[in-house]
């Protein structure tokens, strides 16, 4: 039986020339022979001007506006709390042209680390990400706290040499901004790892197409379920969230009174035959090392 075709319909149209395997037979954390890959990001003064010198306004909206729409349904999130200010859009080059996805903040040793997912740093076993920078809390064409450039990259070797979606998974470790640190200015969620599936979660990120223009967080919510044709080891949330969302944070025991929750996942991707489930990897050992790597990075 011939596979199931695969598509990063939710992502930008750099993921679009990436070969997407069908998935390992061991989940994202279950493989001790996993690889971390790390990208070391220039994160000298002069080259973080230039990061922010490039991301005007006017390009960041000019991004956002490639990917403009057609109704689906699906809801802004206006209730605040800690996830308005964790989430954030990242801004990025691939190959010369201009791409958006979503991330969270994580608490972390080095209080700097942003969870996204790999294709948001990585195309497969492509190129990494140029121009790479990180809003917190963005709305509406800015961030309270001002841009957050890389300063490195780290994602599991078959994601970086493979391009296996059940490893869509990247950590960045970004450069403080103005002398602050990401967490310590908009605050982080935690993280887990190897937990229990199927419970009701909560997935976060700023859609850019699809009646979404990516000036606004965005969330669906659900229990996330296995692929039912078993050719990935991620779970599925029934989610109508678009490209742009991409990266962003799956938080799960989520208090809406606060906005906090556990990351469990990332929304990595969907089938070119399903677009209403929306697929994040397994959050286990393999990407518990690029976490360590990266809090420590």
């Amino acid at each position: 039986m011939a596979p199931r075709p695969t598509g990063f319909v939710l992502v930008t149209a750099a993921v679009a020339a990436v070969a997407v395997s069908p998935g390992s037979a061991a989940d994202a954390g279950a493989s001790a022979a996993v690889r971390v890959v790390t990208h070391d990001v220039p994160s000298d003064p002069v080259f973080e001007r230039q990061v922010r010198r490039y991301w005007t306004p006017e390009r960041m909206t000019a991004t956002a506006a490639r990917f403009q729409p057609t109704a689906t349904t699906g809801a802004l999130w206006n209730s605040g709390g800690l996830v308005a200010r964790t989430t954030g859009k990242i801004f990025f080059s691939v190959r010369g042209r201009d791409f958006l996805c979503s991330a969270g903040t994580v608490q972390s040793a080095n209080r700097d680390v942003v969870v996204t997912a790999g294709h948001c740093v990585k195309a497969g076993r492509g190129p990494w990400a140029e121009n790479w920078i990180f809003v917190p809390g963005y709305r509406d064409g800015a961030g309270p706290y001002g841009g957050f450039t890389a300063r490195r990259m780290f994602t599991p070797d078959p994601w970086s040499q493979g391009g296996d979606g059940d490893y869509d998974v990247a950590m960045v470790a970004v450069a403080p901004s103005y002398g602050g640190h990401v967490v310590d200015l908009a605050g982080g969620q935690r993280i887990a790892f190897g937990g229990p599936h199927g419970r009701r979660t909560l997935a976060f990120g700023y859609p850019s197409a699809g009646g979404y223009d990516g000036e606004r967080l965005a969330y669906c919510g659900g229990r996330p379920a296995g692929d039912p044709h078993e050719e990935t080891t991620g779970q599925g949330l029934r989610c109508d969230l678009t490209r742009g969302a991409s990266g962003g944070p799956w938080l799960s025991g989520f208090d809406a009174a606060t906005g906090t929750g556990v990351i469990t996942s990332v929304s990595s991707f969907k089938f070119a035959d399903d677009h209403r489930t929306m697929y994040g990897p397994r959050f286990g050992d393999a990407v518990r090392r690029v976490y360590q790597r990266a809090q420590t990075g």
